[in-house]
This record gives C-alpha cells, structure tokens and sequence, in this order.
C-alpha cells in the first residue's frame, strides 16, 4: 500500500515506515504530524485517484529530526571586468518517518453495495 501526498507544494510517494526529507516542518522532533491532501491511494493493485484530493484520508507521521542539506554553492562573474561574487545557500529539511495511511470510505466490499440496491 503506497500514497502519493502534497506535502509544502511537493509531492512524495510514501509507504508505511518510510523516512523521507520534507522542507521544514513547524513542530520539535518527535512530533506526530498529519497530511491530509493524498492524491492518489493503491490498495493492493487497487487504484483511488483523488479530485483533486481524497475525502477522509490522512498519513500519519512523526518528525524525527531537523537537518539541514548540503551547501549549494552560487558564483556569479563577469569576465574581462573584474567582477566575481559568491555566496551559497543551504536548505532546512525535516526528516519524517511515517507511521500509517488512512482513508475512510475505500475499504467498502461489494456485498455492501448490493445489499443496498433494492431487488426487482
């Protein structure tokens, strides 16, 4: 079982006991967090596509630490000039483990269905 999530504009395919890196989350490390815009559940080959998102779902996670990336370097120079500038940017992470997928309504067998529909 896997679900594809917005999460900060981005989107992350996660399962069960994943840990992913997501832009930093508000919240202290150990930390439940809930994400509630899935776009896409697969239940076992079982394929829910939201519009745009699923109604009721949720995946559940615990932040585990905050991190920061690695150094991304930016140079700028204009030759023949004398002009060189450089400066660099390094990005806060959050790393997120997570802990359950759930979505109310999907899980509905088709005894159910027909037992509702009246018999001719």
């Amino acid at each position: 079982m896997y679900a594809i999530v917005e999460i900060a504009g981005q989107q992350f395919k996660v399962e069960k006991k994943d840990e992913i890196f997501v832009h930093r989350l508000d919240g202290e490390a150990g930390t439940k967090v809930e994400f509630t815009d899935i776009l896409l559940l697969d239940q076992d080959g079982k394929v829910t596509i939201g519009k745009p998102h699923l109604e009721g779902g949720k995946v559940t996670g615990k932040i585990l630490e905050h991190v920061r990336g690695e150094k991304v370097v930016v140079f700028k120079k204009k030759r023949r000039k004398g002009y060189q500038k450089e400066s660099g940017h390094r990005q806060d992470f959050s790393k997120v483990l997570i802990e359950n997928i759930s979505v109310k309504g999907t899980s509905r067998s088709k005894k159910a269905k027909d037992e509702s529909t009246p018999a001719e």
